[in-house]
């Protein structure tokens, strides 16, 4: 395993992260099925601003269930983009839907909302939006063709927890939306994930779907009730130890936010004065958290390059996202002939995600800026 000087992600750690999970080992009982689960859904539901949230122990279990409550199935179609994390497209497959790949537009790098509008046909029962590195996508407008189609808008927030157009949270534009808090992301719990809704309907369906199908009316593992199961259901549960480490997280949110923004700031004022590099920025009346930080670059070449270059100087980089369509699975299946994306394909040829966290020190960030300069003077 590769010792990197500077990483590309480090969880934000501190005492009362500590405590919390101590508190719940120490009690010996009650590390599923807790009462931090619930305050952890009500602590969220607040933060983003919608009547319901459940948690469950990934991203990907939440998108899955939210497929499901929307009962998205055989024959319906998805639209989404190929410029994500392999699980939006998966979690289509899951149910049994067919993913339909529709380009992005360079400003966010989200799906663009006219390819969206034209892209919609009999068979469309969803449109699948990313907010891509923690920027807001352009939602509003997406919203507006779900509406006028009447077809589900799901988001996937997964990497943009308080990002926000206006006072609106990314997440509260659609039906459902899930969030993600793997250990990259702005509240992490090293796994774990979670749906909002503003559905009383679709939360009474997440909870069945993510506990075997169970009525729970009292907590399964301290009651002698007799359990009754309704329906199929999964076990996407999120423990109590990873509830509470979530509440502590999720309680110093704005300061992990404040932070990576601060940082982010000073990256860009550093690297948007060198040649050939294109730093992200925010678009007017939005927050972007930078969950990600992605500079664009001239071609691939020269960001693979670079990458290697500042793997050499001990910094870590990464390609955030190479396209779903390409991959191995997706090309088996006959996507890379039938996608056409040249924008996906061009932004995934260019871009490369350098390290931000919480805790970067000013002489990190001074080292990357200068690791980057360095490499551009000697091309």
């Amino acid at each position: 395993m590769t010792k990197w000087k500077i990483p590309l992600y480090k969880v934000f750690v501190d005492k009362d992260d500590i405590r919390a999970i101590s508190k719940v080992i120490t009690r010996g009982m009650d590390w599923a099925i807790g009462p931090e689960i619930e305050l952890f859904e009500k602590l969220l539901a607040n933060y983003v601003g919608v009547d319901y949230c459940l948690a469950f122990n990934s991203g990907t279990s939440a998108l899955h269930a939210s497929l499901l409550a929307a009962e998205i199935r055989n024959g319906d179609k998805i639209l989404l983009p190929s410029f994500t994390f392999i699980a939006t497209a998966n979690c289509a497959l899951m149910v049994g839907a067919t993913p339909k790949f529709v380009d992005i537009e360079e400003e966010t790098c989200g799906l663009d909302p006219h390819l969206v509008s034209s892209n919609v046909d009999r068979k469309t029962r969803c449109i699948l939006p990313v907010h891509y590195a923690g920027l807001p996508c352009k939602i509003k407008e997406i919203a507006e063709v779900s509406k006028q189609n009447k077809i589900w808008l799901i988001e996937d927030a997964a990497e943009s927890l308080g990002a926000r157009i206006g006072k609106k949270m990314t997440g509260t534009f659609g039906e459902m939306s899930i969030f993600s808090f793997a250990g990259n992301k702005i509240v992490t719990t090293g796994e774990g994930g979670a749906v909002a809704t503003n559905s009383k309907s679709l939360f009474d369906k997440l909870k069945l779907l993510r506990s075997h199908g169970r009525v729970d009316k009292q907590n399964y593992f301290s009651s002698i009730t007799k359990p009754d199961y309704v329906t199929i259901g999964y076990n996407w549960r999120m423990s109590s130890i990873t509830a509470a480490l979530a509440i502590s997280q999720l309680e110093k949110i704005e300061k992990l936010i404040n932070l990576r923004r601060k940082n982010a700031r000073y990256l860009n004022s550093r690297l948007s004065k060198l040649k050939n590099v294109k730093v992200p920025l925010e678009m007017q009346g939005c927050r972007h958290v930078y969950q990600m930080y992605s500079i664009l670059l001239p071609n691939s070449d020269f960001r693979n390059k670079l990458m290697t270059f500042l793997s050499t100087k001990g910094i870590m980089s990464k390609v955030f996202f190479d396209p779903v369509h390409l991959t191995t699975f997706y090309k088996n299946i006959g996507y890379a002939k039938n996608s056409k994306l040249p924008v996906t394909e061009s932004i995934s040829q260019r871009t490369l995600t350098l390290p931000m966290y919480p805790g970067l020190k000013k002489e990190e960030l001074d080292y990357i800026c200068e690791s980057v300069k360095e490499f551009l003077e000697q091309e």
